[in-house]
């Protein structure tokens, strides 16, 4: 069961985004504002996702949820090659790396502000 709470939850975030990769078309027809919009979820759903690996790995350094979460949107650009309507892109992954590094600035910058000495 404690498996389950651990990873389940990375695991569901990647079957949901696995799920919208599949769609044909996402656009809302908003134009630019839709477009900046999606680059903004892509970002904080792949930092959201690398946190959910971190809190299951426990791990001490960052890394082995970083490449996790890496490699997984890069398979989901690739996937998405082949649903009609769709197109992977080198960018998206750029786009989803900086959500990741993001994600571990703050936690670092959390983790700093929990732990620091109180004057």
């Amino acid at each position: 069961m404690r498996a389950l709470y651990r990873f389940g939850p990375p695991i569901l975030l990647m079957a949901v985004i696995f799920a919208l990769s599949a769609q044909p078309d996402l656009n809302s027809g908003l134009g630019t504002l839709d477009l900046i919009g999606r680059k903004i979820i892509h970002a904080t759903s792949y930092g959201l996702l690398w946190w959910l690996w971190q809190r299951a790995l426990r791990t001490a350094t960052p890394w082995p949820a970083a490449l996790i979460t890496i490699a997984y949107a890069i398979s989901d650009e690739y996937h998405q090659t082949f649903v009609t309507g769709r197109h992977g892109s080198p960018v998206d992954v750029l786009i989803d790396a900086t959500g990741v590094a993001i994600a571990i600035v703050l936690a670092r910058h959390a983790r700093r502000r929990v732990t620091a000495p109180r004057e």
